[in-house]
């Protein structure tokens, strides 16, 4: 280290996220590095440790240390016993799988900078009542979310939804950008008139947008509303001559049969993709992954995981999912095909890499992870939701 000039412990402190350096001399840069480079090496591994230690270790710990001062030994053992069955309940570690119960800008908060090697997420889009406290049981239950009863729930369109997603994910992606190594990639799935949403605030917090990859599929509902009822209740003459008129005309929602993914990376600075991926196994893609109906074919921004055309099966399907992966106990409504989630994380990511997904849902990135020899946090706000993932991935 000490061979080293000026300027190479500069781009060093740069690779490390070391900033506020330019004034140092170069002892004291030579000191910083040291200092962190053992966090730098041992990220991944420390922020898991680090995250099932706070969980489990810390709260049964401090629980029983406070309990045992102030009350008898029996009156502490149930203390602790019962501490840690509640936070069992809203944490669950199965080998490198960790799911946790809570709001993942607090636990996100809690784990080492440039430590993460992927971020895989479907997040809420705040179309309707779909924002990052929803539920399938309070959607089913109330009838009133949607212009009129039949319509399926989130259909519901208001300009506020662009600007909630916004302020709520520039929020999340800034506290991502500081937890994620350089050259790691964030992954949001999105719907057509939100993504850009998602975009601007990955970019804005400071990621690169590399690419934008479609998950095309066939199996999707019209969303579009026919105008006959209002018609209907107008005061107009020639009232079923209007309604004959108008009778293929409908609102401007386009049945949509894609969703797109927002492929951001954080920057590798001065760094080349190869020296960034010598220091933190990031930046580059596993090529070796192949897609296709033959598995014959190099992956693409565009994926199917159903067979609807010979041209698309040959060069975009991956393994199409079983129909008993989901599981009759999920009630989550957007669950993505596990086929599809393991082909992003296997193509992003590498063996033993860090992958976080902040909205859980029902637990399919877990379960990818634990197929894929990844480790993984999950983090899931919704009690209902958590339970699922438990149990899928249990």
């Amino acid at each position: 280290m000490d061979k080293l000039s000026k300027s190479k412990l500069l781009e060093k402190c740069q690779q490390l996220n070391i900033i506020k350096v330019k004034s140092k001399t170069k002892t004291e840069l030579i000191k910083l590095i040291e200092g962190h480079q053992n966090t730098s090496q041992n990220t991944s591994q420390n922020t898991y440790q680090n995250t099932y230690q706070n969980t489990y270790q810390n709260t049964s710990q401090n629980t029983s240390q406070n309990t045992s001062q102030n009350t008898s030994q029996n009156t502490s053992q149930n203390t602790s016993q019962n501490t840690s069955q509640n936070t069992s309940q809203n944490t669950q570690n199965t080998s490198n799988i960790v799911i946790l119960n809570n709001d993942c800008l607090k636990e996100l908060d809690k784990l080492d900078d440039n430590s993460i090697d992927l971020v895989l997420t479907d997040p809420p889009y705040f179309i309707d009542k779909l924002d990052n406290n929803w539920s399938s049981q309070d959607l089913n239950n109330d009838v009133k979310n949607s212009h009129i009863k039949h319509l399926p729930k989130g259909m519901k369109f208001e300009k506020s939804q662009v600007k909630n997603l916004y302020d709520f994910y520039i929020e999340l992606s800034k506290l991502l950008f500081k937890k994620m190594k350089p050259g790691a990639f964030f992954l949001s799935f999105s719907s057509p008139r939100l993504y850009h949403a998602i975009a601007m605030s990955c970019e804005i917090a400071g990621f690169e947008i590399r690419d934008m990859i479609n998950w095309v599929y066939t199996q999707s509902m019209p969303k579009g509303m026919s105008v006959k009822h209002i018609i209907e209740k107008m005061d107009v003459p020639n009232k079923e001559q209007l309604i004959e008129q108008y009778k293929d005309f409908k609102t401007p929602q386009i049945r949509s049969c894609f969703e797109p993914i927002c492929v951001a990376m954080k920057p590798l600075g001065k760094l080349t993709f190869i020296k960034n991926e010598l220091n933190f196994k990031t930046g580059l893609l596993d090529f070796s992954q192949k897609v296709g109906i033959d598995n014959d074919r190099v992956p693409a921004n565009v994926i199917t995981s159903e067979e609807f055309h010979d041209s698309y099966d040959k060069n975009f399907l991956v393994s199409k999912p079983s129909k008993s992966e989901k599981g009759d106990f999920n009630t989550h409504i957007t669950v993505k095909p596990l086929s599809l989630i393991e082909h992003l994380i296997k193509l992003f990511s590498k063996e033993n890499s860090l992958v976080i997904d902040p909205f859980l849902g029902s637990g399919t990135t877990a379960l990818a992870c634990k197929n894929t020899n990844r480790k993984c946090i999950g983090i899931e706000l919704n009690k209902e939701y958590y339970n699922i993932c438990v149990s899928r991935c249990s």
